[in-house]
């Protein structure tokens, strides 16, 4: 019985109330006309930002989809592998992906710009009006990211079936996350770190205050970073898994006859939609209550209701439970990895404590202190995920010698571990909605009330950040291993050999296997630094307009002169088109070049390299930047000092290092390792019999 209907089903459900969701929320007042000003100048500085990125991607998309139309298309034609015509299968199917993916970004991106004026208007009828208000805007992203993504892998499955042949819809949206993820990076934090050195530390005036004349960049910058990043990252992770999976279900189907197999993933899609519409509708705090049961409560029963939907799917597919048990596994990683990002991200919990105490002896001791933190942190997550592998991997029937089986439960483990990405994003898309609402209201002069207000919900929306991003980096992670497992398995295939015979060649002792390792983890680092030598650039930039608007506008300083705005806009933005394109490069030609080279063990070799030590440095640069912002955050409380006292300016430092950490080149190493592990899997077949230096 095919089951695929039910996957286009609920993704246009998801679309058509994220379109609902979204004219609820452009219904709302947007305040006085100060607000609208404000308003205004992010929403003229987001959209100029955004086109001009997209403009010079889709050129090279569209270069890059012929390419594979002409190369990898016609090369597998040729061979015989995509049967006796020739279509683009690839060329197509990525030109799509990248559509869809850029699609999500621009939505989420338009519909908070949107929703940032209206919450801090409602944030004057308090903390509930408040709430509703951005959780909506959040919702809406949440919706359309796991909407497009599951409408776009089920459209390719109904009509080629084969997962091959759509696997460039993944790299699709692999590449343009990269982009976002990177651009938006470099953009937010190069104004960021322009306005908090020279404004709050040099200056001395507080956060978002209007004289500073980087405020309004940074504010783009949370918008076009945080959030249009952040969905078209997750938006490829959903893509991608589901691809993964299904590549990984194909030779289970082609042994077993089951479509089950295929379609399994698209169903556990479906229900997850469906838990997370009802899980949103939770999301109701009290006035004057805490927000953070209410959000904690959405993410709850989303993932209470994905379970028992994924028990149901599971035994009528199959009439066994080994699956589900894999499943299982998956939510119980996400739960641990929330555990743990908030015992070394919050400020209630020793380590962020520290970090605020070694800065009261000033900077170089705080940063010293936050390092050794973040690197501490990535230990335990790692162990998490590396146990739910083995774990996935023997429950699915891996230790009976089902290799196939095995591995296919990793996938579906990955695939739970998404179940909750919708309301996910949601509550990450809320977090930089009431930071922006918080600064229109400093910048419009309201009532402090209302700032009071969004700063409860934003203190909030720094722990859920940081949730996001160990939720993105793990299952970033454990997609990359269900890729690398995919492409071995395409190997395989190609060379005529079994999968264990295949492995067996994977040794240490091939020198290919070595250098494709060694490789793979330095590239990691090499496409971190450029990503922080970027935002570096422009911070220097932002630092150097900032104080020569300072010093050259009279007026500035006592609010009787308006700083030039504009100005600080267009660093953030050329610097950020200027700083994607290094990091970008490395990505599409690190493993084409090796494998091409080298040959497909030295490329496995790089993907495995690039899977270790991407995950173990993303996981280290996400928490350890949010436990530097966190503990600033706790000083600012009263504690050791409290505001514009030498621990408060020391933090501010840590602070700002840790910012391109937690919100550039750490989230960026997401979609790098999956367009690696895409590219690799799409050019397998021409990687086996095309190789320069071929050994045995």
């Amino acid at each position: 019985m095919e089951l695929y209907w039910l996957a286009l089903l609920a993704s246009c459900i998801a679309l058509a109330l994220a379109a609902g969701t979204a004219a609820l929320v452009l219904a709302r007042p947007k305040g006085s006309e100060r607000m609208v000003e404000v308003y205004e100048a992010i929403k003229e500085g987001a959209k100029a930002y955004l086109s001009r990125q997209y403009k010079t991607l889709m050129i090279f998309i569209i270069l890059l989809a012929v390419i594979f139309a002409i190369a990898v298309d016609y090369g597998y034609f040729a061979s015989g592998r995509f049967g006796p015509s020739y279509f683009p299968y690839t060329g197509l199917s990525f030109l799509v992906g990248a559509l869809f993916s850029a699609l999500a970004g621009y939505v989420g991106m338009r519909v908070a710009v949107e929703c940032n004026v209206r919450t801090a208007n409602a944030a004057n009828g308090g903390l509930r009006e408040a709430l509703s208000t951005s959780f909506k805007g959040g919702l809406v992203m949440g919706l359309c990211m796991v909407g497009l993504a599951l409408l776009g892998v089920t459209l390719f499955y109904t009509f080629w079936r084969d997962p091959l042949l759509f696997a460039g819809f993944g790299f699709g949206g692999s590449l343009v996350a990269l982009f976002a993820r990177i651009g938006g990076g470099i953009y937010t934090k190069s104004a960021d770190v322009g306005a908090d050195l020279v404004g709050k530390v040099e200056a001395g005036i507080p956060e978002d205050d209007p004289r500073n004349p980087a405020v309004i960049a940074d504010a783009v910058g949370d918008n076009v970073g945080d959030v249009a990043g952040m969905a078209a990252d997750v938006f490829e992770t959903y893509a991608v898994t589901l691809i993964g999976a299904m590549l990984l279900g194909w030779p289970l189907y082609m042994k077993l006859n089951n479509a089950a197999f295929l379609e399994y993933p698209l169903v556990l899609g479906a229900i997850a939609i469906f838990s997370t519409i009802v899980g949103a509708l939770t999301v109701r705090a009290k006035e004057g209550g805490d927000p953070t049961p209410a959000i904690l409560m959405g993410i709850v029963v989303t993932a209470v209701l994905a379970i028992i939907g994924f028990f149901l799917a599971t035994w009528w597919l199959f009439r066994s439970l080994e699956l589900f048990y894999s499943a299982l596994i998956g939510v119980v990683i996400v739960v641990l990895l929330a555990v743990l990002t908030d015992y070394y991200t919050s400020y209630r919990h020793s380590p962020t404590r520290s970090i605020a105490e070694a800065a009261q002896a000033g900077p170089a001791i705080n940063i010293i202190r936050g390092l050794a933190n973040g690197l501490e942190s990535a230990f335990l997550p790692a162990l998490v995920i590396a146990l739910g592998v083995v774990g996935a991997y023997l429950l699915a029937g891996g230790y009976a010698g089902h290799v196939y089986m095995g591995m296919y439960g990793v996938a579906i483990a990955v695939m739970a571990m998404l179940s909750i990405a919708g309301i996910i994003v949601s509550v990450d898309a809320y977090g930089p909605i009431v930071d922006n609402a918080g600064g229109i209201a400093e910048m419009a002069g309201l009532d402090p009330k209302v700032k009071d207000v969004t700063d409860i919900l934003d203190a909030v929306g720094n722990t859920t950040k940081a949730l996001t991003k160990t939720f993105a980096i793990g299952s970033a992670g454990l997609a990359a291993l269900s890729l690398l497992l995919a492409y071995m398995n395409e190997i395989a295939s190609y060379k005529g050999i079994s999968f264990g015979e295949l492995t067996s060649k994977l040794s240490l002792a091939r020198p290919d296997v070595i250098l494709g390792l060694l490789l793979g983890g330095g590239i990691v680092f090499l496409f971190a630094s450029f990503c922080m030598k970027a935002v570096a650039k422009g911070a220097f930039g932002m630092v150097n307009e900032v104080r020569r608007q300072f010093k050259e506008i009279a007026g500035i300083m006592e609010g009787k002169a308006k700083p030039d705005y504009a100005k600080c806009v267009d660093i953030a933005t050329r610097t950020a088109l200027k700083g994607m394109a290094l990091p970008g490069a490395l990505v599409i030609l690190s493993p084409i070049i090796v494998g091409f080279v080298f040959g497909p063990y030295a490329l496995a070799g790089l993907l495995i390299g690039c899977i270790v030590a991407g995950l173990a440095l993303a996981l280290m640069m996400a928490k350890g930047g949010a436990a530097w912002d966190n503990a600033k955050k706790y000083i600012e409380t009263g504690a050791f000092g409290g505001k514009r006292s030498p621990a408060h300016a020391a933090a501010v430092v840590g602070d700002t290092v840790g910012d391109p950490c937690k919100d550039t080149a750490g989230p960026a190493i997401n979609p790098m390792i999956k367009a690696i592990n895409m590219i690799s899997i799409i050019f397998a077949g021409l990687i086996v019999s095309l190789v320069l230096v071929p050994l045995p």
